[in-house]
């Protein structure tokens, strides 16, 4: 199968090219950082989709960014990018679409209270984070409540404006979907981590900017009170969920989305000390500060994923770990030539 791999030369969608390699299909890639060509050209997207059968698009500005003053950047890159590619798939009459979704659309993760069951607490306030108050309160009665998993069917709930233009691609390509009867899968990537991360940047995930620090010498610096839950999956587990959805999309309904999670949860504190300790690095410093738009524990439920496609994640938490910190790229990605530089 040819493929274009929209953000074919990043950090997750270079992964994909060489699995994608790996099970006998001819990526194409298309990136901004590699060749110049930007998926909101809608020349260039059409000269790309000639001859292809399915699209893979990675492209995106992620992170929280720094202030609300980058709503506008992420609104193009990721939702124009989007609908400029969906309206040249319409036109060149491809009708595959894999998508790369992300967790961020639930907002908070799911919690329970022993009194009133399942809840949604709301954005956690100001004055709770200044006063180090980092957990959800049961909305009904003020309780504490016990974070659990999160399922597709969870209710969207998007809390800052780079989840927001998530959430609006996902609705763009169902759409694009229903009208020209495609098929489009939605991998909601949690917390991804791996060779080839970006660095130093204010978008970098928390693993990447754990890994800078102690490059640098330093500690790393861990938010809040480091209790954080997240899935930290390894990003040759993600590169291998595309390839087995790829093969799927010739099937099944309009739209559908899949947690793509290692059902292993850790807390960001497991993560900045898992770190330290492979790199024998100093010790991790928790500092209590916060950032709006954080969430406090977001964990998936992959079992969709696991059930209907087969996937199973295959690196473990410390095996990764260990990975990052000796600077190894994996073989596959060596083999196909596309190690990325830290």
């Amino acid at each position: 199968m040819r493929v274009l791999v929209t953000g074919g030369a990043g950090f997750i969608g270079s992964h994909i090219v060489a699995e994608l390699i790996g099970h006998g299909h001819d990526p194409v890639v298309f990136d901004l950082a590699e060749d110049g060509r930007d998926v909101r050209d809608p020349q260039a997207v059409r000269d790309a989709l000639a001859g292809v059968d399915a699209v893979c698009h990675q492209a995106a500005k992620v992170g929280l960014g720094k202030d609300f003053g980058d709503a506008p950047q992420y609104v193009s890159a990721n939702d124009l990018g989007t609908a400029v590619l969906l309206a040249g798939m319409a036109e060149t009459g491809v009708r595959r679409l894999l998508l790369a979704g992300s967790m961020v659309v639930y907002g908070e993760g799911r919690y329970a209270c022993a009194a009133h069951g399942v809840v949604r607490p709301g954005p956690r306030a100001e004055a709770d984070l200044k006063a180090g108050r980092f957990e959800p309160r049961c909305p009904e009665c003020g309780a504490d409540l016990a974070p659990g998993l999160v399922a597709e069917d969870a209710p969207m709930d998007p809390r800052n404006v780079y989840a927001t233009t998530k959430l609006a691609q996902e609705h763009l390509a169902a759409a694009w979907a229903r009208a020209i009867d495609g098929r489009v899968t939605s991998l909601r990537y949690h917390n991804v981590y791996g060779p080839g991360m970006p660095r130093d940047t204010p978008y970098a995930g928390v693993a990447a900017l754990f890994l800078s620090a102690l490059a640098r010498g330093e500690s790393p610096r861990v938010f809040e009170d480091g209790g954080q839950r997240r899935d930290f999956v390894h990003v040759r587990d993600v590169a291998l969920a595309n390839a087995m959805a790829l093969e799927a999309l010739t099937e099944g309904p309009a739209f559908a989305a899949y947690n793509v999670g290692s059902g292993d949860p850790r807390t960001v504190g497991d993560m900045a000390e898992g770190l330290a300790a492979a790199c024998a690095g100093p010790s991790p410093v928790v500092t209590g500060e916060y950032r709006l738009g954080d969430v406090r524990h977001i964990t998936a439920d992959s079992a969709r994923l696991r059930r209907e496609l087969g996937w199973r994640p295959a690196v473990p938490f410390t095996d990764g770990i260990a990975e990052l910190a000796d600077g190894t790229e994996g073989p596959a990605l060596r083999e196909a030539g596309l190690a990325r530089l830290p």
